[in-house]
């Protein structure tokens, strides 16, 4: 095999097998090369045996699974060596960058790094922990030093990855493997990462064997894409050509789950300086309000020291409402108070909910409210009990609310069926389900008490691009058929844009944009909705998102608007408009009837 630049494959694989002790047989048979410099992804759904590929070429899969097959480093056989030979080559020649971040949470990031150098380098500690710093910036982490500190809880999910990537540099590797380094992400952040790991494997040449089921990612990033199905490889061929003329019906199926491009120019309208939240024309003014959200603030206690305590205000200020049969869209970066904002509503701790006023409810009036509010969870594996059935996971709310036995036994199944999966799967627990089973499972969850409106915590995050179609098609159908309202906290806009009709954008706990949604994906006139909206990887021409440096974000600026020092516009500005932003912080007003923005400037021809 000959790769790009007419150079052989530093890491050759062919007839690759792996079965594990159940019998399951995961990898079937898979063969590729990989030359020094290049970017080859490897795409598929979940179970399609990525994950296991990856692990076997490091012979970190459990002692009972069997491979067989060949991988070739260099034209050296690793399968076969002796754990401690394989060891040496591990980290020192081949390098894995995780999908979780796999630290020790006892100990300092700094350490953990170093640990890595001095495991391929005879050096000292001193010698280590000045790679350890070094390594990090390499990854892109700015302030390396106070990180190198940190403990693994202390990090960002951008700054674990950074850090994880630091890991696998440590001996300057001739191939990294990484395993979906970019799951759980938000966009802006998954393009840091995989900018950082591409300026890294740039630095050292070594080839990368990038692992995602994203396939607009794999497009925009990789060289080569591979894609598998069912532990076999269906399609190999150039990046460039796998979004315009795929081979089989598996990769055209990925390509049609893949987000496409679909937001033009921003279009000038004029500011006014009406209040957000009116109504919009048409239905939506006629439509009764099934929640109403207005200045809500939520603060977080900061330990310190005694003089220096403080608070973090987590939200800052929120208001929205949502309509009967309306789905609104929170979005954002990571710790942007979405989530809280959704806990806060929950709780029934804030705002007007089917008329009600919650600061003022009775206990038992607000038990009552608490089955037409209902909450899906983020992580649906944490969110069930593992010793628990799907079915006594389904039967436990309506048993709390008084539900008798023969109500609760012909409910269950009824439930299973209305989210897409069969009775049967109430005997099963939730380790002998998968993603998909487990998210609809809690979906189904959450309509036991039949509610009125639903509260979704990231329902899509971390799965495969089908799983993650599918779910969203369950909820546009139980929406239309059951009458729901939904307020969705998400990072995956692409995903979003299917199921929402309105969206708030927020930022540091304030709402930045909020509008239809057609309008803001289309249209969006803040700065930073953009910038969240160019981070999406989209299914685009190979090669056309542009190169950036790769550095994380600048912390925000007191006082003013705080996104300024990220702002693309800002620097555009006239002396006297950077004051103004440098000064004043900007407020939602609308630019048209239902598409309001906290931006001095929006509308006018620097937002273009």
């Amino acid at each position: 095999m000959v790769r790009a630049g007419g150079a052989g494959p530093v890491l050759e694989v062919s007839g690759l097998r792996v079965t594990f002790a159940s019998g399951v047989r995961a990898v079937r048979d898979v063969e590729f090369g990989v030359a020094a410099g290049e970017v080859l992804a490897v795409v598929g759904e979940s179970g399609a045996g990525k994950s296991a590929t990856a692990l076997a070429l490091v012979g970190l899969l459990p002692a009972s699974a069997r491979v067989e097959g060949s991988v070739r480093l260099r034209g050296r056989e690793l399968l076969g060596l002796p754990e401690r030979d394989l060891a040496a080559v591990r980290g020192d020649e081949i390098a894995v960058v995780f999908q979780d971040h796999a630290f020790t949470p006892v100990y300092r990031i700094g350490a953990q790094i170093a640990e890595a150098v001095r495991a391929h380098r005879r050096v000292s500690r001193r010698a280590a922990a000045t790679r350890a710093a070094e390594l990090l910036r390499l990854a892109g982490v700015q302030e390396a030093a106070t990180v190198a500190r940190a403990y693994p809880h202390q990090l960002s999910g951008g700054q674990s990855r950074r850090a994880m990537i630091a890991v696998a540099m440590a001996a300057d590797p001739s191939v990294i493997v990484a395993d979906e380094p970019t799951a759980g992400l938000d966009p802006p952040v998954q393009a840091q990462v995989l900018d950082s790991l591409r300026a890294v494997q740039r630095r050292t040449d070594a080839a990368l064997v990038l692992i995602t089921h994203d396939l607009g990612l794999a497009v925009e990033r990789a060289d080569r894409i591979m894609v598998m199905h069912a532990g076999r490889t269906v399609e190999v061929g150039p990046a460039a050509t796998a979004s315009t003329d795929p081979s089989m019906p598996r990769t055209a199926a990925l390509l049609r789950s893949a987000p496409r491009p679909g937001r033009v120019d921003v279009v000038s309208a004029p500011m006014t300086d009406a209040p957000p939240g009116r109504p919009a024309p048409g239905g939506r003014a006629a439509t009764p309000r099934v929640l109403v959200v207005d200045g809500l603030v939520k603060e977080h206690p900061v330990r310190g020291t005694l003089r220096r305590a403080r608070v973090v205000r987590a939200v800052d200020g929120v208001g929205f409402d949502v309509r009967a049969g309306e789905a609104l869209g929170l979005v954002g970066e990571s710790g942007c108070g979405k989530t809280t904002t959704l806990k806060e509503i929950a709780a029934l701790r804030t705002g007007v909910v089917f008329g009600h006023d919650t600061a003022s409810l009775s206990a038992r009036r607000r038990r009552e409210l608490h089955r037409d509010v209902q909450l899906v969870f983020q992580d649906s594996a944490a969110a069930l009990d593992p010793r628990m059935t799907a079915g006594a996971i389904l039967a436990e709310p309506l048993r709390a609310h008084g539900r008798t036995r023969p109500e609760t036994s012909a409910r269950v199944p009824e439930l299973l069926r209305l989210v897409g999966l069969a009775p049967a799967h109430a005997g099963r627990r939730p380790g002998e389900l998968s993603g998909g089973q487990r998210q609809r499972v809690g979906i189904a969850r959450a309509l036991a008490l039949d509610p009125r409106l639903l509260l979704l915590d990231e329902p899509f995050s971390a799965l495969d691009v089908s799983t993650r179609a599918g779910i969203i098609e369950l909820l546009r159908d139980l929406k239309t058929r059951l009458g729901l309202a939904y307020l969705i906290a998400a990072h995956d806009l692409a995903a979003l844009r299917r199921l929402a009709d309105r969206v708030a954008v927020m930022r540091h706990g304030r709402i930045v944009e909020l509008g239809d949604a057609h309008a803001v994906y289309t249209t969006p006139a803040h700065p930073y909705t953009r910038t969240l909206l160019d981070a999406v990887p989209l299914l685009r021409p190979h090669g056309e998102r542009p190169e950036r440096e790769v550095r994380e974000p600048l912390p925000d600026p007191p006082g003013g608007c705080r996104f300024r020092a990220r702002c693309p516009v800002f620097p555009a500005l006239t002396a006297h408009d950077r004051r103004q932003c440098a000064e004043e912080n900007p407020v939602l007003r609308h630019l048209a009837l239902d598409h309001a923005v906290a931006c001095h400037f929006a509308g006018r021809g620097e937002l273009r």
